[in-house]
C-alpha cells in the first residue's frame, strides 16, 4: 500500500479554497498540526470564531481531499478558533465545534470524569481499573482518554494498532477486556509529541467523542488530563457530565491540588460523586508491616472537610504498577487480590452514586456537631 506524507497532505489542502478570501486554505495559514501515521491523517483548520459555523462545507471538503490520497485510511480535520473568552458559558470559553452535525455522545447513559489536581498521582491507573471493575459489574463501559499531551491508555489497556473507519468519516473504538476506548495516542506515534495549542486541542478532543461510534452504553470513564485549565473546563461545559471521581495522594500538597479540581467542578454545577485516595498505604512483602509513605488518611479528613464522600484507598503497591505497565490492568489479571477488591468496592459506590443522581433522588444535608 502506497505511503502518504505530510507534504502530499499539505500539497492536497491547497485545492481547498476559503469562500470568503479567495485563497488557498494553505496559503492562508490555517492548516495546521499535522499528523500522519501509518495511513491515518489529523489536521486542524484555524478559523475565525463567527465564522466558524459556516465554514463545515470546508472543513468537509478538506477531509475530503485528505482521504481520497493513495495511502490514507482515515482523514480528520477539525475547526478551530481563538475564543472570546468574556463570551463563552458561564463566563469562560466557549469551544462548542463549529456546524457540529452529530450530538457528543448521544447513546451513553452516564460520563464520569476521573480528575486530579495535579499529575502523578495514579489518576489514569485509577481511572482504567475503574472502568474495568464497572465492566465487571455487567454495564457496557467506555473510556476515553482526554489526556492529549500524555495519552497513557493505550499502553495500560493493552492495545496496540489503530481504529477502522468503516466509511472514512468515522471510526470504531478500541476494545479491552470488554471496554471501549478511544485516544488519541492510537493516531500518533508513542514518541511523538504533540505540540498543539489550546483551541485545537479542544477540537481534537471533541471530534474523537462525536466522530466515533460508541454504540450504546451505560456508563463512560473519561480520564481527565491533570489540573484544571482550558481542557478541563470545556470538557465540563460541553459533555453531560453525570458526575466527578477526584484522585489524590494523602500528602497536603496534593490535597490541596485536589480541592482545586473539586472546587472546580463544583463551580461548573456537575456533581462531585466523591475522592479516592491513592498510594494509601505500603506493606512490606516480607514482614507485613504497613508504611504510610505519603501519610495516610489526607484524602479522607479532606473529604469531611469538603462535604464530599469519602470514595475509598488503594495502597501503593508494585504489582498495581507493573499490571498497568503490562497491559493489563489489576482488576482483570488479578481478580482476588485485595487491590482489585478496593477497586470494585470503589466502582460499586460511585455506580450507586450515579444510579442516585439519575434517578432524581436527593440526599439530605449533612448535619455535624462540635
Amino acid at each position: 500500500m502506497a505511503v502518504v506524507s505530510e507534504s502530499q497532505v499539505i500539497e492536497a489542502l491547497k485545492g481547498i479554497v476559503d469562500p470568503d478570501k479567495g485563497a488557498d486554505i494553505v496559503s492562508l495559514g490555517m492548516v495546521s498540526g499535522v499528523v500522519v501515521k501509518d495511513g491515518h491523517v489529523t489536521f486542524a483548520i484555524e478559523v475565525e470564531p463567527e465564522r466558524g459555523p459556516k465554514l463545515e462545507p470546508l472543513r468537509k471538503a478538506a477531509e475530503k481531499a485528505v482521504h481520497d490520497l493513495a495511502g490514507v485510511l482515515t482523514a480528520s480535520a477539525v475547526l478551530t478558533a481563538e475564543r472570546n473568552v468574556q463570551g463563552g458559558p458561564k463566563g469562560g470559553h466557549d469551544h462548542g465545534p463549529a456546524g457540529q452535525e452529530r450530538p457528543l455522545l448521544p447513546d451513553v447513559k452516564a460520563i464520569i470524569a476521573v480528575a486530579s489536581g495535579k499529575g502523578g498521582v495514579g489518576k489514569s491507573t485509577t481511572a482504567a481499573n475503574l472502568a474495568m471493575a464497572l465492566s465487571q459489574q455487567g454495564l457496557k463501559v467506555g473510556l476515553f482518554d482526554a489526556d492529549i499531551y500524555g495519552p497513557s491508555m493505550p499502553r495500560m489497556l493493552g492495545i496496540e494498532g489503530e481504529p477502522v473507519s468503516p466509511d472514512g468519516q468515522t471510526l470504531l473504538p478500541m476494545e479491552s477486556y470488554g471496554v471501549k476506548c478511544m485516544s488519541i495516542g492510537f493516531l500518533v506515534p508513542e514518541d511523538s509529541p504533540i505540540i498543539w495549542r489550546g483551541p485545537m486541542v479542544m477540537g481534537a478532543i471533541q471530534q474523537l467523542l462525536r466522530d466515533v461510534q460508541w454504540g450504546e452504553l451505560d456508563v463512560m470513564v473519561i480520564d481527565m488530563p491533570p489540573g484544571t485549565g482550558d481542557t478541563q473546563l470545556t470538557i465540563s461545559q460541553n459533555l453531560p457530565l453525570t458526575g466527578a471521581v477526584i484522585v489524590s495522594t494523602p500528602q497536603d500538597i496534593a490535597l490541596l491540588d485536589a480541592r482545586k479540581g473539586l472546587n472546580m467542578f463544583r463551580k461548573v454545577d456537575i456533581p462531585v460523586l466523591g475522592i479516592i485516595e491513592n498510594m494509601s498505604y505500603y506493606v512490606c512483602p516480607k514482614c507485613g508491616d504497613e508504611a504510610h509513605i505519603f501519610g495516610h488518611g489526607g484524602a479522607k479528613a479532606e473529604a469531611a472537610k469538603l462535604s464530599c464522600d469519602f470514595l475509598g484507598e488503594v495502597p501503593l503497591d508494585i504489582v498495581i504498577r507493573e499490571t498497568a505497565d503490562r497491559g493489563e490492568p489489576i482488576v482483570v489479571s488479578k481478580p482476588s487480590s485485595p487491590h482489585s477488591k478496593a477497586y470494585r468496592d470503589i466502582a460499586k459506590k460511585v455506580w450507586d452514586k450515579v444510579q442516585l443522581i439519575q434517578s432524581g433522588a436527593k440526599k439530605g444535608p449533612k448535619i455535624s456537631f462540635e
